[in-house]
This record gives structure tokens, sequence and C-alpha cells, in this order.
């Protein structure tokens, strides 16, 4: 309830992050991003999340993952999509140096397709890679070229071969994830994705979450801890 002194106290912190100050004032640091009011500001109604906003999330997510009871997981950042697609496995090779990411139980991907946020999500135990896009539209290419880069990183990293055909490849449809319904909160639902997926909670929002969702975000990343 709106008399609960916690939640007012979130409420002008959050409204002060938006309001209060430079562009440029700092308001959080970690995972080597800083993130700046302005950044901040993308989380505003209807605003267009940017990268720093949507790494900083996968960070903290992936921060939550290492605690008692949940998936591991891995995060790649937002550029590492567009770097795969346009050269190969040996253009991103140095991208997970030092880090096994089959030893994780989940790997979140992130892509941004020009001015559209999707998520592609990599399911270890169960080898499933799967497709999440809050418009409906289908990325089984995406999901080959992930396939493609999972046999070859496996292949260089512990020489052994995946079996592709073990592996099943699904874009969700729309009757499967909730769809946005303006043409800003693409960035909002990647990061709720990904937020249930790596806590194995089935996918249950609405679009009607999201303007909640920004503001929860807003203190979420100023405090550097999910609630």
């Amino acid at each position: 309830s709106p008399w609960n002194p916690l939640f007012q106290a979130m409420e002008s912190e959050i409204s002060a992050a938006f309001d209060s100050g430079e562009p440029e004032d700092i308001l959080s640091r970690a995972f080597k991003l800083t993130v700046t009011r302005e950044d901040i500001c993308t989380l505003q109604p209807l605003g267009w999340l940017n990268d720093k906003i949507m790494n900083f999330y996968m960070g903290l997510l992936v921060e939550r993952s290492k605690k008692e009871g949940y998936p591991a997981v891995y995060a790649f950042n937002t550029f590492f999509y567009s770097k795969l697609s346009s050269t190969n496995h040996k253009g991103v090779k140095k991208w997970t140096k030092g880090v096994d990411i089959f030893e994780h139980d989940v790997i979140l991907v992130p892509i941004h397709l020009r001015i559209h946020w999707t998520l592609l999500v990599v399911d270890l135990r169960e080898k499933t890679i799967k497709y999440f896009d809050s418009l409906g539209q289908k990325g089984d290419h995406i999901c080959k070229t992930v396939l493609k880069y999972l046999e070859e990183e496996s292949k260089e990293k512990r020489n052994i071969e995946l079996t592709a055909s073990e592996w099943t490849l699904h874009s969700m449809g729309t009757e499967e994830i909730p769809q946005q319904n303006n043409g800003s909160d693409c960035g909002v639902f990647v990061c709720k994705f990904a937020d249930f997926i790596s806590r194995d909670k089935p996918i249950i929002f609405t679009p009607e979450h999201m303007p909640y969702f920004r503001r929860k975000m807003v203190w979420e990343i100023i405090h550097q801890q999910l609630l």
C-alpha cells in the first residue's frame, strides 16, 4: 500500500533518479559498467532501454545466480550476437577467455536487432535453445547461429563434439509468452524474460506490469540488488 514507508521511500528515490541532477551524474557502478542519470532515464515510461541498462541488469541476474538454489547463469553482453553474426566463432573467441560457459545451467544472450531487443536462452540441462521476442517474430536462424557457435566453442574449449541432433531449437510463439502492446517496452520484456527464466519460473507477467517493472529496475540498478 502507498502508506508503506519503505514503498514511499523507494518511490521518492526513483523519482529523484529521473528528475534531480545532471544527465552525466553517475548513479551506479558495477560489472565494469558506469550507469548515469541519462542511462537511468531510458527506464522512464516509453523510454527505449540502452545497452548500459540491459548489460547492468544481466549482471544483476548473474550475480543472483551465484546464490544457493538458483540455476547457474552466464550472460553474454548485448554486443556479442551482432559480432558473432557478422563474423564467426573466431570473431568472438576471446569473449569467453578463462570461462567455460558449459559449466553453467543457463546462458542468456540479449540481442539487439537495430531498434528491437530480443532474448535467446540456452538451457544446457535440457539441451534447448529458445528465442523470445515480445513482437512475436521468429528467430530460427538466430537459434541455428548460436548452436553452431556452441559446437565450435565446445570443440575449441573442451575438445568435446556437441551432437546437434540432440538439441531442440524453438522460437516462442505469441501464445506462449506475453507480447508488448507498444513500440518501446521490448527491452523491459527481455530483462523480465531473463529474470523469470534465471529463477526457473514460468513467465506469467503481462504488458500491464511494464510501468511497475521499469520503476523497480531503477531501484534495483541504483542499489545493485534485485528485489
